[in-house]
């Protein structure tokens, strides 16, 4: 009797593990690799918590691979690495992908037969490296005092802009596709490209977060998505709420207005609170631009009219050059401070400042009583509360 019941025990043991076998499922990643001979070929998962290696082969003559895993749950992200060179794509369903590239240049040969969600992931990745390029070659005009700020920073737009505008079209296309997600993470020098912070970025966001909410809910990546984004929203109408005080005067009290505290020229830190009291010119600008010399002239004649009355400039520099404003603030009668974070500065987003230059008149009480962006303008809303 024993002997046949561990005889059915066996059988049955033996039928789970085969009806386990069948039952995983897995996806198929082959295909051929040319002037890859000797080489070794990586095949890691782009998971959340970072680069996960799966398997490698070391490359024959004729390049060919093959690589089966455990199929995702979710459209998940994959690459293929040989040295340096990495080439990423996508797994949204059972499937065989075949592959075909040139290790002599295997970001721009990398393709996958029949597969729309990768050739978008390839055109994100090709338009991520012009943008990146791009970048890099202004920052080194920059850094080498080719451009100044202002041009700089209309460069950098100019750049983003672009690439937004095409990108976002295949994100709305299809949110709930791989490529929407991947395209909404990429980053360049560690910057995400779309900002959750802002508002139309943050729409990318949004869209895709509750489309894989719908159909992928409670997966990893899903509630990963859905959690970053609400933050970034949580995050955002406070910075709307701040910004909106800021901009639509008079109803911004002092204690509601952002503090500045910023070194002057001898290094010495003077607060913008410090000048409560007097009637404050908060002046946003960059000395080295072409507007600088004409717009400290307008208002050192507000300034020399008033002055006597209780007027103060608070006058803060984006100028990445701190030699350059050193010299040229010197000579200046008002407060002047610089950011050395430049154009990277929290103050331009706590601010609500898109253009530079821009001013905010401040009465006596602390309280910001107008907004200007035309300076023509400034005298007269200067005037109003002296």
């Amino acid at each position: 009797m024993k002997k046949y019941f561990f005889l059915l025990s066996a059988v049955l043991l033996t039928a789970t593990v085969l009806l386990s076998c069948q039952s995983e499922k897995t996806f198929e990643i082959k295909g051929e690799l040319s002037s890859a001979e000797g080489q070794t070929l990586y095949l890691e998962h782009r998971g959340l918590g970072g680069i996960e290696l799966l398997d490698s082969v070391r490359l024959k003559g004729n390049g060919m691979f093959k690589f089966k895993e455990k199929a995702p749950a979710n459209p998940e992200f994959y690459q293929l690495r040989i040295e340096n060179q990495v080439a990423a794509f996508a797994v949204d369903s059972l499937e065989t992908l075949h592959v075909k590239g040139d290790v002599k240049d295997l970001a721009n040969t990398f393709s996958i037969e029949n597969s729309p969600a990768n050739e978008q992931i390839k055109q994100i990745d090709s338009q991520t490296r012009i943008v990146k390029t791009r970048i890099n070659e202004a920052e080194k005009k920059h850094a080498a005092k080719a451009i100044d700020d202002v041009t700089y920073l209309a460069e950098l737009d100019s750049v983003l802009k672009g690439y937004k505008t095409e990108i976002s079209k295949l994100i709305l296309g299809n949110p709930s596709g791989a490529a929407a997600y991947y395209a909404v993470f990429q980053k360049v020098n560690d910057y995400l490209i779309f900002d959750p912070y802002s508002k139309q970025d943050y729409a990318m966001f949004g869209a895709v977060a509750t489309s894989w909410d719908r159909y992928y809910q409670g997966t990893p990546r899903s509630k990963h998505l859905y959690d970053f984004t609400m933050n970034a929203l949580k995050t955002r109408k406070r910075q709307e709420q701040q910004a909106a005080l800021l901009e639509n005067a008079p109803v911004v009290t002092g204690s509601s207005l952002p503090d500045i505290v910023l070194p002057g020229v001898n290094g010495e830190k003077t607060s913008l609170s410090s000048q409560k009291g007097k009637v404050v010119i908060l002046d946003f600008t960059v000395y080295k631009s072409e507007f600088s010399p004409k717009h400290n002239i307008a208002l050192n004649k507000i300034y020399t009219q008033h002055r006597a009355k209780g007027l103060e400039i608070y006058q803060v520099s984006f100028d990445s050059d701190e030699h350059f404003w050193k010299n040229a603030a010197s000579n200046l009668p008002w407060i002047t401070v610089r950011d050395p974070q430049s154009v990277y500065s929290r103050l331009l987003s706590m601010y609500n400042v898109r253009d530079i230059p821009v001013a905010f008149v401040i009465d006596r009480e602390g309280d910001v009583v107008a907004r200007v962006e035309n300076y023509t303008t400034l005298s007269n809303e200067v005037g109003k509360v002296m």
